[in-house]
């Protein structure tokens, strides 16, 4: 059998760290490598601008997003959930309250499996 070649564990320990951080460094550059060549990825071409503007026909009247009785700040409060998730604030399409039917319904809504989530 041959002998080690140090026994001294700090020796070993700093040996096995250069080891593991060169690999997880090697590894960061492959998947860097991989990001880039993915042929899976969706590359965004820009649209060119059309050179005159396209007629447009008349606008829908929109419905109304906010229903009556709904002050301003809950509103904002909403919008700014919303866009906390990651979404854009036109994503919202109506913010209207939901009909509850009081704890007793709500209880045994949850007791049959039908919770609103």
């Amino acid at each position: 059998m041959s002998q080690p070649v140090t026994s001294n564990p700090l020796i070993i320990m700093l040996i096995n760290m250069t080891v593991v951080f060169f690999i997880l460094i090697a590894l960061g550059f492959v998947i860097k490598l991989i990001h880039k060549i993915d042929p899976t990825v969706r590359h965004e071409k820009k649209e060119a601008v059309p050179a005159q503007p396209v007629a447009a026909s008349a606008p829908e009247p929109a419905p109304e997003p906010v229903a009556p009785g709904i002050p301003p700040e809950v509103v904002a409060v909403i919008a700014a959930a919303v866009a906390s998730c990651g979404y854009s604030a036109q994503t919202i399409r109506a913010i209207r309250p939901v009909d509850r039917n009081g704890w007793k319904q709500s209880g045994r809504d949850m007791v049959a499996g039908r919770a609103l989530m």
